[in-house]
């Protein structure tokens, strides 16, 4: 398998690294705050240079020998990105200097052998700074000057990075399946993606909130490549401050855009909330196929009768996905676990399917012939032909006489209709009308 490079950057908190990233990769894709910690798992990024493409690696800040529970799994996260890394870039802040915890890290990375660089950051002049000569105590070769907040050194760090990456693989990338992973703080989006990798990749608290980046898993499983993009929880908009939290929810909307697959996560022990429905319905509008993934199962008191009484509640409060794949699981047990997988590569591949217009022309004249099409003022609404204008999500156009004569509850109609005979299970499908003069019919 052809993967690309892997560069770790890392260092103790607020040394600009996110800054540095965004610099890499072009654009504010890393959150920058001036608040400690704001960076806490692993933040995948795609980024190039000179032609050669690669994965940066934003980590949170590493403050080795804390006794605070989520700066401990910080750090262990950070190690885990070593472990991945094809090349480490070790940031610290020039204006500051040497700090026994910017020691502590060089000891730890000391032990990786993996190429090192030291980026000196904050400093204005990257020519001949002294401030840059003092972190040649730490060991780790000649540190390297930059200013990530003006731009400068960039350049010649990637040149750094890219001269110091493996030699290139000349085998196509695999083809994978893009699942984004949405709902409320705490539904259990972390533990699913640590349930399918098999290990801790994710931060998993019970703090709500915990996930605040949209950060990329790389997953293979029988030779099938997916990639899980866990997000920040959506919450409501009256408790989402501005700031870190409100860049989470356009960070998790942007998440679904590049995603193939959407798994929404319920928690199964609270049941459907408003939140639930809101959610739902950016998932529809998103025009992406769908999984309804009903977490905490093995906490929900249950007899024979209970699985299929909570399917037709949940099929009534989020009726407009009701066409969505649902399934019962616990991803701290591992109960029905990987069919999140199988359902979502199906949502996949019925959010992309064609019907041919003879055959949807077929359908739609049985469905209009059966419940005849609704009139007003003394006209009624003909529909002439049809025809699918894409997929992803299945679009048809109805070309007819009059389309203000189409009413919501005949559209449903039609859209059932169309389910019947072709399926479309965990995709939503629209379906347009277009004016055609009745003698071009």
């Amino acid at each position: 398998m052809n993967s690309l490079p892997v560069v770790a950057i890392v260092g103790r908190p607020n040394v600009g690294k996110s800054t540095f990233i965004n610099r890499l990769v072009g654009s504010r894709e890393a959150i920058v705050h001036d608040m400690p910690g704001v960076t806490r798992d692993r933040l995948y990024l795609r980024a190039d240079w000179n032609g050669r493409d690669f994965v940066v690696v934003d980590t949170g800040g590493i403050v080795p020998g804390t006794d605070e529970e989520l700066l401990q799994s910080v750090e262990k996260q950070a190690m885990l990105a070593v472990e991945e890394a094809d090349v480490i870039v070790f940031v610290v802040d020039g204006e500051v200097g040497v700090t026994p915890v910017d020691e502590d890290i060089a000891n730890l990375l000391r032990t990786s052998k993996k190429p090192l660089i030291l980026a000196v950051n904050k400093l204005d002049n990257v020519s001949e700074d002294p401030k840059a000569n003092e972190f040649y105590e730490l060991g780790l070769g000649e540190p390297r000057p930059m200013s990530s907040m003006h731009g400068l050194g960039i350049g010649d760090m990637l040149d750094e990075i890219v001269n110091a990456f493996p030699p290139e693989s000349e085998e196509p990338p695999p083809e994978e399946l893009r699942i984004a992973l949405i709902g409320k703080p705490n539904a259990g989006k972390s533990s699913l993606t640590n349930a399918l990798l098999g290990h801790e990749r994710m931060i998993v608290s019970p703090v709500a909130g915990t996930t605040r980046d949209a950060i990329d898993t790389r997953l293979e499983i029988d030779g099938k490549h997916y990639t899980l993009v866990d997000t920040a929880g959506i919450r409501k908009k009256a408790k989402v401050d501005y700031g870190v939290e409100a860049f989470s929810v356009v960070r998790a909307l942007k998440a679904i855009e590049r995603a193939d697959v959407i798994v929404m996560m319920i928690d199964g022990a609270e049941g459907v909330s408003e939140q639930d429905q809101r959610i739902a319905g950016i998932a529809e509008d998103s025009g992406k196929g769908l999984v309804i993934a009903v977490n905490k199962w093995d906490l929900v008191p249950k007899d024979t009768h209970t699985m299929p009484a909570y399917r037709k509640k949940l099929e009534e409060e989020l009726r407009h996905v009701k066409w969505a794949h649902v399934i019962f699981i616990s991803a701290l047990t591992g109960q029905r676990v990987p069919q999140v997988l199988e359902a979502a590569e199906a949502a996949a591949a019925e959010n992309t399917r064609r019907i041919t217009t003879g055959v949807i022309n077929e359908v739609m004249a049985e469905a209009t012939a059966m419940n005849p099409p609704p009139a007003s003022h003394g006209r009624r609404l003909r529909i002439y032909y049809v025809t699918q204008v894409a997929s992803a999500p299945p679009t048809f156009i109805n070309y007819c006489n009059e389309p203000k004569l189409v009413t919501e509850h005949y559209k449903r109609y039609l859209e059932n209709k169309i389910r019947e005979a072709f399926g479309f299970a965990g995709t939503p499908i629209r379906l347009i009308f277009r004016p055609r003069r009745e003698k071009q019919g």
